[in-house]
C-alpha cells in the first residue's frame, strides 16, 4: 500500500506572528463578553434600559474595532513574506486603521443625542473596551515565545571538500 504525500504549501511558512494575533482575539472576545455583563449590569443600575443598551453598544463597537486590528494583521500576513507584497501588507493594515476610523466617526454622529441612549455608559463601554484591549495587548505579547528575530532564513553553510 503507497500512501501519497501531502500536497505542498504554494505559501511559506507560517509567519511566528499568527498566534499572538489568534490569542489577541480570543482573549479580547472574552474581555468584550465581561465587558458587555458587567456595563450591562451596571448600565442598569444607573440608566435603565438605555443604559444596558449603550453598554451593549459601547462593548460591540471595543470588539469590532478590537477585531479589525488583529483581522487586518492576520489577513496582512498571508501577504507578508516577499519585498514585493511589503506595500499590499501595509495596505491591509492601514486600510483597517482608516476603516475604523472612519466608522467610530459615523458612529459618533449617528449616535450622539439619541434618546435611547446614555451618553456616559455608552463612554465608559468604549473606554473600557480599549484600555482592556491593550492590556490583553500586551499581556499576550509578554507571554508569548516569539524569537527576537522570526520568520528570516538564514544562509546555507559553506560547504567544505
Amino acid at each position: 500500500m503507497t500512501s501519497t504525500p501531502p500536497a505542498a504549501s504554494t505559501r511559506g511558512p507560517e509567519p511566528t506572528s499568527l498566534p499572538v494575533f489568534r490569542k489577541t482575539l480570543i482573549y479580547g472576545s472574552y474581555l468584550a463578553l465581561g465587558i458587555a455583563i458587567v456595563g450591562a449590569i451596571l448600565g442598569w443600575i444607573f440608566a435603565g434600559g438605555p443604559g444596558v443598551i449603550s453598554a451593549l453598544i459601547g462593548t460591540a463597537m471595543a470588539l469590532v474595532f478590537m477585531g479589525v486590528t488583529a483581522g487586518s494583521l492576520l489577513v496582512a500576513n498571508r501577504y507578508a513574506g516577499s519585498e514585493a507584497a511589503i506595500g499590499g501588507f501595509f495596505g491591509i493594515v492601514m486600510g483597517g486603521w482608516l476603516l475604523k476610523f472612519i466608522v467610530f466617526i459615523v458612529l459618533v454622529f449617528l449616535l450622539k443625542d439619541q434618546a435611547w441612549l446614555n451618553n456616559v455608559v455608552l463612554f465608559l463601554s468604549i473606554i473600557a473596551g480599549v484600555v482592556g484591549s491593550l492590556v490583553v495587548d500586551v499581556v499576550v505579547l509578554a507571554k508569548s515565545r516569539v524569537p527576537y528575530v522570526s520568520d528570516v532564513k538564514l544562509p546555507e553553510a559553506p560547504q567544505h571538500d
